[in-house]
């Protein structure tokens, strides 16, 4: 008896064995993405640094008063670092980003303290618009799904098409026309509180509607392409087979598979929204990055748009790394 129990006993431990190089290979994968992701930014914050350096001008003369002398304005180049090599400026930017710090604007001010208040409000206005763009692709996307080749699903699909051409700046404009003026339902532009933020709730749904519909179209073509892909899988049509409702079928079988190609669709929409909402911001009078970007641009202030493109890529990379996450755990249910 004493083969039969050894035997019995060991697999268990196999088993234990396994289990921890396939944890360190997903914690490896994991890093690797970062890293990855990582160099990205920096690459694309030395190329910020390079555009703004092309530019004709540079902070200290935008940034000048009208009767200053050429001798005031070197004075403010030096005390800016303007008259340093730029590889050392960049150099000397990136190495305070680990502690939080994003330098000082052209004007004086801590870039943190600058943006402090106004990003919170840009991640409110995605935040909302991420989540109306999920919920919308995915309830049209399965309604469509239900009925495929049917009269709803080319609707559907049609309509999306259309709308995903849509710019920003043209559904904005629209929703103003309509909610606004023609209707007088919802305030055209957003006022603030003593602390800056939107003085209503109100005031939040213009702009997040404007960023959520061209999102909802291109989202609701990614969830009906990966819900079609899913469907014809062996375990769908034996579900089918079974006799299972569509609805059933739908929900348990054929929604949980498209799951990480879904996920990796609203992951791409959170860099659209951001870079949406610089314009949406602007039509609305939002208290949000898109005056401080437009204006740091206007003064050739470099360390504020390079602060901001650093926030709006850590958030970016958290959310493909929570899509990636998504997408791993869907894969170890399979197996």
């Amino acid at each position: 008896m004493a083969g039969p129990l050894t035997a019995g006993t060991a697999a268990p431990a196999l088993g234990e064995g396994a289990a921890p190089p396939r944890v360190l290979r997903h914690l490896a994968r994991l890093g690797a993405l970062l890293l990855k992701r990582a160099a990205l930014l920096a690459t694309l914050l030395a190329l910020v640094f390079v555009t703004i350096e092309l530019l004709p001008g540079d902070a200290a003369t935008a940034t000048s008063e009208r009767g200053e002398s050429a001798a005031d304005v070197a004075r403010r180049r030096a005390l800016l670092g303007l008259d340093r090599p730029l590889p050392t400026r960049f150099w000397d930017w990136m190495s305070g980003l680990p502690t939080g710090d994003l330098g000082t604007s052209a004007r004086g001010e801590r870039v943190t303290d600058l943006i402090s208040t106004a990003f919170p409000n840009t991640l409110l206005l995605g935040g909302i618009a991420l989540l109306l763009t999920a919920v919308l692709s995915l309830a049209l996307g399965c309604w469509a799904a239900l009925r495929p080749g049917g009269r709803l699903d080319r609707a559907v699909s049609g309509t999306a098409t259309a709308v995903l051409a849509l710019p920003e700046f043209v559904v904005a404009v629209a929703l103003v026309l309509v909610l606004s003026l023609w209707t007088g339902w919802l305030p055209a532009v957003t006022l603030t509180d003593a602390d800056g933020n939107p003085a209503s709730w109100t005031m939040l749904i213009l702009p997040a509607l404007a960023l959520t519909v061209p999102q909802t179209g291109w989202n609701t073509r990614i969830v009906r392409a990966a819900l079609a892909d899913e469907a014809r899988a062996p375990h769908v049509e034996t579900a089918l087979l079974d006799g299972l409702p569509p609805h059933r079928v739908l929900t348990h079988h054929v929604l949980p598979g498209a799951l990480p190609t879904i996920a990796a669709g609203l992951a791409t929409s959170t860099g659209m929204l951001l870079g949406g909402a610089v314009v949406v911001e602007t039509i609305f009078n939002y208290p949000g990055v898109g005056a401080v970007l437009a204006s740091a641009v206007t003064d050739r202030d470099t360390p504020v748009i390079a602060g901001v493109t650093a926030l709006s890529g850590a958030v970016i990379t958290g959310v493909l790394l929570a899509a990636d996450l998504v997408r791993d755990a869907v894969a170890g249910g399979r197996r």
